[in-house]
């Protein structure tokens, strides 16, 4: 049970990993570049995708059709993935700026792992619930550098296996928000039953280890 009080950040990593497919090494860099890819703010071919992993396109489309939050246009190019879409696909109020490009996240956590399993700074803008306004964050592959304001929070919700597969935007993302203090998080948190307030520290920190446990074999050492 996590309260506001009592709140494991070990636990909450473990219970965000296992609602997700584990991830073998092939998986692992399939999933770290379509990131990449889509990180350059256009619609990734899968073609292109199993070029650049030297992998038969039978063996990439039998594992993306199998991910839950893989999201293609009419031309089978994908526009979204875990946490990151191509802007022009997904009005979000999440939004990131990645070497001058504009990116759509899904909820505000995404923000928070997204830098690290990129390589790559972020500078992150999200809408609170109204009325209560922005949060800008910029966030490096190692640490958040920057929150405004300075008191910050999330809210979280612990994901079930089943919810994600079926629809991972409304039974978890919809659920994860910005707020500039605690006080306002926890006023929408009381309206949301199952939700909880981090700390934006808490959440990069969930963030950081559900990306090693995710990826621990392939990520770079240097993040």
């Amino acid at each position: 049970m996590i309260t506001k009080d009592k709140i494991n950040l070990d636990e909450v990593a473990a219970s965000i990993v296992g609602a997700f497919p584990t991830l073998d090494v092939f998986e692992q860099r399939l999933s770290l570049e379509l990131y990449s890819l889509l990180a350059a703010g256009e619609a990734v071919r899968r073609e292109l995708l199993a070029e650049r992993l030297h992998a038969q396109i039978e063996s990439v489309n039998r594992t993306l059709n199998a991910w839950p939050g893989v999201f293609s246009d009419s031309h089978q190019r994908i526009v979204g993935y875990w946490g990151l879409s191509i802007r022009e696909t997904y009005a979000s109020p999440h939004r990131l700026t990645i070497e001058g490009r504009k990116l759509s996240a899904w909820c505000a956590w995404d923000t928070l792992f997204l830098p690290q399993l990129l390589g790559k700074n972020a500078e992150a803008e999200s809408t609170s619930p109204p009325p209560a306004g922005m949060v800008r964050l910029l966030v490096t592959p190692i640490a958040v550098e920057h929150v405004e304001p300075a008191d910050a929070h999330v809210s979280f919700l612990l994901p079930g296996a089943a919810e994600l597969q079926r629809d991972i935007v409304t039974t978890f993302c919809h659920f994860v928000r910005f707020f500039p203090s605690r006080r306002t998080g926890e006023e929408w948190a009381v309206q949301h039953p199952g939700t909880f307030i981090l700390s934006v520290a808490e959440a990069h920190a969930i963030a950081r280890r559900k990306n090693e446990a995710q990826y621990g074999g392939v990520l770079g050492r240097s993040s």
